[in-house]
């Protein structure tokens, strides 16, 4: 059985598959190949094409397309989940966050205001707010690698191609363009300078 709020406002294609007990809210479009699995709750205004949606998944008001999503995921409000993801179970994707072609493993926390592309991110990562990848140098895309229980600070930035070792950490508004070995902390940031008025 199949939970719609109102079914006059939801398009869905006959193309998609919806397991048991899924819960569709008003003014949701799931299109293409796509497969929603038992006990997911997909909320108003979300957008699903051509992707596998597992079970227990809680998605409010987001855009997914051409991805995998595993079990037990919180998605959104408003994450644009574009191109080539792998996200695996357990992870908190936030909101405002864009991702396109990572592969993401369990209990990564990516709450709001991010932008991850092209990158590898390990098991019990925490991106902080405003964390982007800088994967495009103009002329082709680099690879970033986060390996299992790093910490990354609001603002950071990562010039691609750079690794992120286990366990390290990155302090907010730092730019990252080398590697951070296991168990350090990078800081790349100007010193801060007071001067009187």
């Amino acid at each position: 059985m199949v939970n719609m709020i109102d079914s006059k406002t939801v398009y869905i294609d006959d193309t998609v598959i919806l397991g048991e007990n899924c819960t569709i809210y008003p003014n949701v479009m799931i299109k293409g190949k796509t497969t929603i699995g038992d006990n997911t709750v997909i909320y108003m205004g979300s957008y699903i094409e051509d992707s596998h949606i597992g079970k227990n998944n809680i998605i409010y008001t987001s855009y997914i397309v051409n991805s995998n999503l595993g079990d037990n995921n919180i998605i959104g409000p408003y994450a644009h989940i574009r191109e080539g993801n792998d996200i695996k179970d357990n992870n908190k994707i936030g909101s405002f966050v864009e991702l396109k072609n990572d592969t993401i493993q369990c209990n990564v926390k990516i709450p709001h205001l991010s932008y991850i592309g092209d990158t590898s991110i390990e098991s019990g990562v925490n991106i902080g707010a405003g964390v982007k990848t800088a994967n495009y140098n103009g002329k082709e895309k680099k690879h970033t690698e986060i390996q299992s229980d790093v910490f990354i600070g609001c603002n950071a930035v990562l010039v691609a191609p750079v690794t992120l070792c286990k366990d390290s950490y990155v302090a907010a508004g730092s730019v990252i363009t080398q590697d951070v070995p296991e168990k350090s902390l990078a800081i790349a940031r100007e010193r801060q300078i007071n001067k009187d008025l």
